[in-house]
């Protein structure tokens, strides 16, 4: 995850010069659930952005859930015109998670990518309201184990193993953000 912090720094500082326009948001249905996320976004072509989103929870309606994930993304506008207007995108996933459900405990990482499609559509100048939905094939390794069984503490030459492997073909950044555009 920090490596992909990392790239996505690198790429705002090699674009900076060239960005036209810089945005800030927030995706409104996740927050409603209790996940808060923060994104950024940034023109690099006359028909293109790259957006970082950056989302985490614990504990969300009491239930016994960590999350932290970025999700990184390419967005190619079709109006000719960033920000605005029908979209598709191309984007990745990098999750931690640490999750408590019926008795079972899941702890590990999800990695992926996906596809996004959506619509821009302008309140203001600055202001506007994304609407977003994208399917990403996510895979994982974690540790599952049911609450009591101390499975915790398993570590094979020195290192903790998962038990369980594999990925999911599931929806991925679905909803509704409210943006501002800073520059």
């Amino acid at each position: 995850m920090k490596k992909l912090l990392l790239t996505f720094l690198m790429l705002s500082a090699v674009f900076s010069a060239r960005a036209q326009k810089l945005a800030v948001n927030t995706d409104v249905l996740m927050d409603a659930c209790m996940v808060p996320s923060v994104g950024l976004e940034m023109t690099v072509g006359n028909w293109s952005t790259l957006g970082l989103n950056v989302l985490g929870c614990n504990k969300p309606y009491g239930k016994n859930i960590k999350l932290l994930a970025a999700q990184p993304e390419y967005r190619y506008y079709f109006s000719g015109r960033p920000m605005h207007s029908l979209f598709v995108g191309v984007g990745g996933v990098g999750a931690i998670y640490n999750a408590s459900i019926k008795g079972k405990v899941y702890k590990g990482i999800a990695y992926g990518g996906g596809i996004t499609f959506g619509y821009v559509m302008n309140v203001t100048k600055r202001l506007f309201i994304d609407f977003h939905a994208g399917v990403a094939a996510v895979g994982y390794n974690r540790k599952e184990y049911f609450a009591g069984d101390n499975y915790g503490d398993y570590v094979v030459g020195g290192l903790n193993k998962p038990n369980a492997s594999g990925y999911y073909l599931m929806p991925q950044r679905i909803g509704i953000s409210v943006a501002y555009i800073l520059k």
